[in-house]
């Protein structure tokens, strides 16, 4: 009995000395928790009416939002009585051995954020990198997403976009569609080259400024080839690059100028 008791009375005396502490810092924790949300909302908004870049409000927002929680847990620990310091300690001792395990996401950090420093792209932008073709949907603090023209979400790491070739389409404002049409040597080729042109101008995403081309581009095997070339805006390539081809087709064949295509000659041996 005088065990028990005595178990009793220290267990007593702990709730009394560690109870108001425990709800303290619980009562701190959803406080904090609840001041970082109204913080980073009021952040969000003001960086949206200054017209932040979407990119580095996003990188920035959880760069704030981060910090902001591994400070708050700082103070809820301290608030139990646990020495900050020494935790702390603790936490750079493990972020170090972290670091030496995770060197691969630590340079795809740093990539971020030379891309949010240098701005090779941005989000919206077509680009090409890393052997991939894709629209940017976002830059995380590790990654970047590409929507890909089949409609694939591509995650490429910051490391390697921030070292790599990157081909930005959308920051000229314009693109180039270059297309190949061969006609036959017997046709015309001033005719052939006005056909071409005047599909060129009847499309309305082809861009007058600069002015579409089109000029003889070699003297082929069985072909004169013409290089077609509309510009258009970014985001209109595929549409342009299709129509061209199919105009072209069309625009020829009702013009009764002959597009060359292979001819396969079958000889029959009779006994």
């Amino acid at each position: 009995m005088e065990e028990a008791q005595i178990w009793i009375d220290k267990s007593v005396d702990f709730i009394m000395e560690f109870g108001p502490r425990l709800i303290g810092a619980i009562l701190l924790y959803f406080v904090g928790a609840w001041v970082i949300r109204k913080i980073t909302g009021a952040l969000r908004r003001m960086m949206e009416r200054s017209n932040y870049d979407k990119s580095l409000q996003r990188f920035l927002m959880n760069l704030i939002s981060w910090g902001l929680k591994v400070f708050l847990i700082l103070v809820v620990i301290s608030q139990l009585g646990v020495d900050v310091t020494t935790f702390a300690a603790a936490i750079a001792a493990a972020g170090l051995a972290v670091g030496l395990a995770l060197q691969g996401s630590l340079s795809n950090f740093a990539g971020g954020v030379l891309i949010m420093i240098f701005k090779p792209y941005r989000i919206g932008d077509l680009i090409e990198a890393q052997g991939l073709l894709g629209v940017v949907r976002d830059i995380d603090i590790l990654a970047t997403k590409l929507s890909t023209p089949q409609n694939k979400l591509a995650i490429v790491p910051n490391g390697a976009m921030a070292n790599g070739n990157i081909v930005n389409y959308t920051t000229q404002g314009k693109i180039r569609v270059d297309t190949v049409v061969g006609v036959g040597y017997g046709e015309d080729i001033r005719k052939a080259k006005e056909v071409l042109l005047g599909v060129l101008t009847a499309q309305e995403k082809v861009l007058k400024d600069p002015a579409p081309s089109v000029n003889v581009l070699e003297l082929a095997d069985s072909s004169v080839n013409f290089a077609v070339r509309p510009y258009c805006k970014p985001e209109d390539y595929w549409e342009v690059y299709f129509a061209t081809y199919e105009g072209c087709k069309l625009a020829l064949d009702q013009a009764g100028i002959e597009i060359p295509f292979p001819h396969r000659v079958q000889i029959q041996k009779t006994s």
